[in-house]
């Protein structure tokens, strides 16, 4: 037979060898096995293509593939959480890795204080803005409380009145709008609105470690005047209008009694020079001096009539005491 022919020579040497074409196929050869072996050695190439072989892998391998698994999971989770729920696993974690109790974590409240707690260490009775240094926010704050306070009328804790103790407070809005210890009785525990007077106390009191007086009003019903009134008489407060009738009253009785006295000394000068031969004159004399006396004993009783407006401002005036 024929020997076959190498197309593959032919048509790469158009038919004609070279000394060279066994060097160039030794090239060719060495070029394609370097490729080859560098896919395979590539770890990306290992990784893709699937293991032929059933080698069990160390437990040093599996222990650090679990690890790093789970703190992938633990992260995802962990950033998932809000702030207070990563706080308690925070604390939760420590307990149980380094021991202890939840109660050494509980902050101390020894030293909290509320609002009302601030306002009563800072409180005062009364204020004064020029001795009272309020670069502090919490006296501030007392004094934007205290501005609050209705200041007419006060409050009293009479329930140890036998020890000549009474406590005493200002009026908040709601007390004002109820009209307690103005037309109810002004003791704490006391609510009655008949027979009610208005006293004036002179209030002694220890604020700071200094003694301090105020003098402030109080509207209470007979029982609560009487325990107030226990040790010692308190000054019943009147109106502005009552105390000018007083003073006008008092005064009218000594003009009165002074005119009177002026009259009776003219009577006497007159019953001297008068002739005892005028029997007439004489008798007449008596009725008339009767007359004068019954004029001067007192001041003329002049009705007025007031009007709509002066009523009402007498109302108001016994009201607001």
């Amino acid at each position: 037979m024929a020997d076959r022919l190498d197309l593959g020579k032919i048509h790469r040497a158009g038919g004609y060898s070279s000394e060279f074409d066994e060097y160039d196929s030794e090239q060719d050869h060495d070029v394609d096995a370097e490729k080859k072996r560098s896919i395979k050695d590539d770890e990306l190439y290992r990784k893709s293509q699937p293991s032929t072989s059933r080698e069990v892998p160390s437990k040093r391998t599996v222990a650090a593939m679990y690890d790093k698994e789970e703190t992938h999971n633990r992260m995802y989770h962990f950033r998932a959480m809000d702030a207070y729920a990563r706080h308690k696993e925070l604390v939760n974690n420590y307990l149980i890795y380094y021991g202890g109790k939840k109660e050494d974590f509980k902050r101390s409240t020894a030293n909290d204080k509320t609002d009302l707690d601030i306002i009563r260490e800072n409180h005062r009775f009364l204020w004064n803005d020029e001795e009272e240094d309020m670069d502090l926010w919490e006296k501030r704050m007392a004094k934007k409380y205290y501005d609050k306070l209705y200041k007419e009328y006060c409050i009293a804790d009479l329930s140890r009145y036998k020890e000549n103790k009474v406590a005493l407070r200002w009026r908040i809005e709601k007390e004002v709008i109820e009209g307690k210890g103005q037309f109810s009785c002004g003791n704490k525990k006391c609510s009655e609105t008949e027979g009610l007077k208005s006293w004036e106390v002179n209030f002694g009191y220890m604020e700071n470690g200094q003694k301090k007086n105020a003098l402030i009003k109080l509207r209470l019903c007979p029982d609560c005047s009487y325990k107030l009134n226990y040790h010692h008489k308190r000054k019943e407060a009147k109106s502005q209008k009552k105390k000018r009738s007083e003073e006008n009253v008092s005064k009218r009785r000594k003009h009165d009694h002074s005119s009177q006295e002026d009259s009776d000394r003219m009577e006497e000068a007159k019953s001297k020079t008068d002739k005892p031969e005028n029997d007439k004159s004489a008798s007449a004399a008596p009725s008339d001096s009767q007359s004068a006396e019954s004029v001067w004993k007192g001041p003329v009783q002049i009705v007025e009539e007031k009007s709509r407006e002066e009523e009402f401002d007498d109302y108001f005036e016994d009201m607001f005491l």
